[in-house]
């Protein structure tokens, strides 16, 4: 039996955001009997969370240090996109990039029976080809953001803003999705530029009634301003709502106590909490305190929340995020923070739009949508039996079959 087990390796990109789907999935596939090798940095995997014991002997992390590189464009221990400001990131990619000689050695001395690499390996393809190795690109993206993210080679043109600001024509079925201009700046900008490529908070929870409390995170990734941050605060206190902040120390602050407004804690010392270290996010979002999830709108956290039946707010601000939250307020599970044409919010902005999702009549048609939701996105069962079951069976006889 242990011959034909099938050996699948795994590849993400150095960003949490990716490196916990690809976890995930490692797991998933584990539990079907699929011996899995991850591949990534030493700290990375050090940063990972624990494996089931059970799935210990079939999932193996192999790890790549990446080369040495200039210490001022990347400094010593930083492996992942949340180790650098954004500005640094594109060296980060290249340093990723030299991780090549030693994914092609791993392939040509494994030889799995597939390979499933990130967005940004563009030269997988050639050592997938070259050793015989099948090939399938994981997007942790959403659909909905994938689906304005088409190649350079299919382009009539120039990526252009005006043509991000209404669905693509390929999309054949009304919506109203799309950027608005200044978010489509900023991608067309990212897009075609040239670069170097168990906490004590559940007691304060536990004092709370239920569905009552707002979660707010941004992720690991989510670089905020000093105004940004400041005016969040500012809205979280005017909304009058409990909430704890999963707040990680901006790299503009030299302390936790410069992270926020003056006398800001002093104000809600028992309506509110922020905690300036890492959180178990899934486990927050399980208790029965929580009511609403306030967030950047990243695929992961979007999928998270609906688990758990919660309601969303959402205040995006890069890559697909703008496109996932017009999906959530188009399907009726989210309320979207208004924004002014060049992007600024305010804090009455997120006080109104807390209270809308929690409080008001419509926070109650929007629990009525996210349970529904909940009873497929929470259906654990359902995706390792049925979806993951499925996919195990193409990786067996590469023939997807409609089920």
């Amino acid at each position: 039996m242990a011959e034909s087990r099938i050996h699948v390796m795994m590849l993400p990109w150095s960003a949490f955001g990716h490196l916990i789907p690809f976890f995930k999935l490692s797991i998933a596939l584990a539990k079907a009997g699929v011996r899995v090798s991850c591949i990534s940095t030493p700290r990375n995997i050090q940063r990972l969370p624990k494996l089931p014991s059970n799935l210990v002997p079939l999932v193996h992390f192999v790890q790549l240090p990446l080369p040495s590189f200039d210490q001022e464009l990347l400094p010593d221990g930083a492996e992942a996109t949340l180790d650098v400001p954004f500005e640094k990131v594109e060296y980060l990619k290249v340093a990723y990039d030299k991780l090549q000689h030693g994914v092609k050695q791993l392939v040509a001395n494994e030889l799995p029976d597939w390979i499933i690499c990130d967005f940004n390996q563009h030269w997988m393809g050639e050592i997938s080809q070259e050793f015989q190795v099948k090939l399938i690109r994981y997007s942790v993206l959403s659909a909905v953001g994938n689906t304005f993210m088409v190649p350079p080679s299919t382009r009539k043109g120039p990526l252009l803003p005006e043509s991000l600001t209404v669905p693509p024509e390929w999309v054949t079925f009304p919506t109203s999705v799309a950027f608005k201009r200044n978010e489509a700046i900023a991608f067309c900008a990212a897009a075609d530029q040239v670069n170097a490529s168990g906490i004590t908070d559940f007691e304060r929870l536990e004092k709370q009634a239920p569905k009552s409390v707002v979660f707010v995170v941004f992720g690991s990734e989510c670089e905020l301003s000093k105004d940004q941050v400041f005016e969040l605060a500012f809205g979280l206190e005017e909304s009058e709502l409990p909430f704890l902040w999963a707040l990680r120390k901006p790299r503009w602050a030299s302390n936790d106590e410069d992270s926020l407004p003056v006398g800001f804690s002093e104000r809600i010392p028992e309506r509110g909490f922020v905690c300036m270290e890492w959180v178990p996010q899934l486990e927050i979002l399980a208790h029965p305190s929580i009511g609403v999830s306030f967030t950047h709108s990243g695929w992961s956290s979007v999928v998270e929340t609906l688990q758990f039946g919660h309601n969303l707010v959402v205040l995006p601000f890069n890559i697909d995020q703008p496109l996932i939250a017009r999906f959530l307020v188009e399907k009726g599970l989210a309320i979207e923070v208004n924004r002014d044409e060049n992007g600024s919010f305010t804090r009455n902005d997120i006080a109104t739009s807390l209270r809308q999702a929690m409080v008001s009549e419509e926070a109650a048609k929007l629990r009525i949508k996210t349970g529904e939701v909940a009873a497929i996105a929470g259906n654990l069962k359902l995706h390792q039996d049925h979806y993951i079951g499925a996919f195990v069976q193409f990786l067996r006889d590469g023939i997807w079959k409609q089920t």
